[in-house]
C-alpha cells in the first residue's frame, strides 16, 4: 500500500521538520488554514491519512499501530531522521503511539484535541454519539454540514457561518470513502493508550478547545498528566476544529512551544508566554509499558505526480 506526503519548504535546510498527521475524515489540506504560517517557520511534510487523497485505500480494517507505521515509512522515504510531530484528533492518537514507539525520531511532540486512549479516558460526549445514529439516514452533504457543525463551537458556528460553508465546501469537493471513515472510527474508538504516555521522552504540548463537543476536554489534562513535563493550552470557546476557527493563534502557539532554545541549538524548559490568557502546565505520572506486534511497512509515494509501484516525484515548495 501507498503512501502519499507533500514535503513543503525543503530548501530552507536550517529550519526543523515539522510532520503534521490529520484526523478523521480529512486528507493533508485539513491543514490549509494554517500552512501559511507554519512554512514560513518549518520544512513541513503533509501526510495523506490510508485511504485518504492520493494515498491507497486498504482493502480492511485497520488500527492505529498501522497508521503509525505508514508515518515511520513516510519519515523513511523523505529522509527525515528526526522531526518535530504534530498529529490532531486520531491523528493525535497516531502522533502520541510514534512518539511512545520510536522516540529517536521524535524532537518535539504536539497533541491536539485527541485522547490518551481505552480504558482511562473520557469518552466521546454523549451529544456526538447520538449525532452520529441521527445523522446515519441522511444525505451526505446534510450530514457533514451536522458534522461540521458539531466540530465548530457553537460561538464559532453564529459568528462565522461562512466557515461552515467552506468546510463543506473543501469536504464536498474530495467525498471520503465512507468505508474508510467507518475503519477510521474504528480504529480511534479502539485504540488503547492504557497508561503509556508517561514513556513519551520528547517535550510536548498538549493543546485543547474547551468547547470541544466530539472529544472531551477533560482528556487532554489527562495527556498532560501522563506525559512528563507536558504543558497544557487550552483555547477558551473554541470547539474540536479550533485550527480552523482559530488558525493565527493556533499557529503560534504551535511555533512558539517548537521554536523554544531553536535558535540557541539546545533544548531547554523555557516556554514562551506567547498569549496571555492561556495556561499552561507540566505533570508527569507512570506508565504501563506495551508492544504491538510488527507488520511489513507500507510503500510510500511523494505528491506531485501520479503515484507507482516504485514512488513519485516529490513537490517542493
Amino acid at each position: 500500500m501507498r503512501i502519499a506526503y507533500e514535503l513543503r519548504g525543503t530548501w530552507a535546510w536550517r529550519r526543523p521538520w515539522l510532520v503534521l498527521v490529520q484526523g478523521m475524515g480529512f486528507d493533508h489540506l485539513g491543514w490549509q488554514p494554517v500552512l501559511g504560517k507554519l512554512d514560513r517557520r518549518f520544512r513541513l511534510v503533509l501526510i495523506d491519512n490510508r485511504g485518504f487523497g492520493r494515498s491507497d485505500g486498504p482493502a480492511g480494517p485497520f488500527t492505529v499501530a498501522d497508521m503509525v507505521r505508514d508515518v515511520l515509512a513516510v519519515f523513511d522515504a523523505a529522509g527525515v531522521h528526526r522531526a518535530h510531530l504534530l498529529g490532531a484528533s486520531l491523528g493525535g492518537m497516531v502522533a502520541q503511539e510514534f512518539a511512545i514507539e520510536h522516540p529517536e525520531r521524535v524532537g518535539r511532540l504536539v497533541l491536539v484535541c485527541t485522547t490518551p486512549g481505552w480504558p482511562f479516558a473520557y469518552p466521546m460526549p454523549a451529544a456526538a454519539v447520538r449525532l452520529i445514529a441521527a445523522t446515519a439516514g441522511m444525505p451526505t452533504e446534510a450530514a457533514v454540514r451536522r458534522h461540521i457543525e458539531n466540530a465548530l463551537s457553537q460561538r464559532t458556528v453564529l459568528r462565522q457561518p461562512e466557515l461552515v460553508d467552506r468546510l463543506v465546501g473543501a469536504l464536498g469537493s474530495r467525498p471520503a470513502d465512507s468505508r474508510i471513515l467507518s475503519a477510521q472510527a474504528r480504529a480511534g474508538a479502539r485504540y488503547a493508550g492504557q497508561l503509556r504516555q508517561a514513556r513519551i521522552k520528547a517535550r510536548t504540548l498538549v493543546v485543547h478547545g474547551d468547547a470541544d463537543t466530539v472529544v472531551d476536554p477533560r482528556n487532554a489534562r489527562l495527556l498532560a498528566r501522563r506525559i512528563p513535563d507536558a504543558r497544557l493550552v487550552t483555547f477558551p470557546g473554541l470547539g474540536h476544529l479550533l485550527f480552523w476557527e482559530d488558525p493565527d493563534g493556533f499557529a503560534d502557539a504551535v511555533a512558539s512551544f517548537l521554536l523554544a532554545g531553536h535558535d540557541r541549538g539546545v533544548k531547554t524548559g523555557l516556554w514562551p508566554h506567547w498569549r496571555p490568557g492561556l495556561p499552561w502546565r507540566g505533570m508527569s505520572q507512570g506508565s504501563v509499558p506495551h508492544r504491538p506486534a510488527p507488520s511489513p511497512a507500507p510503500r510510500t509515494t511523494r505528491r506531485g505526480r501520479r503515484a507507482s509501484p516504485a514512488g513519485g516525484c516529490p513537490s517542493r515548495r
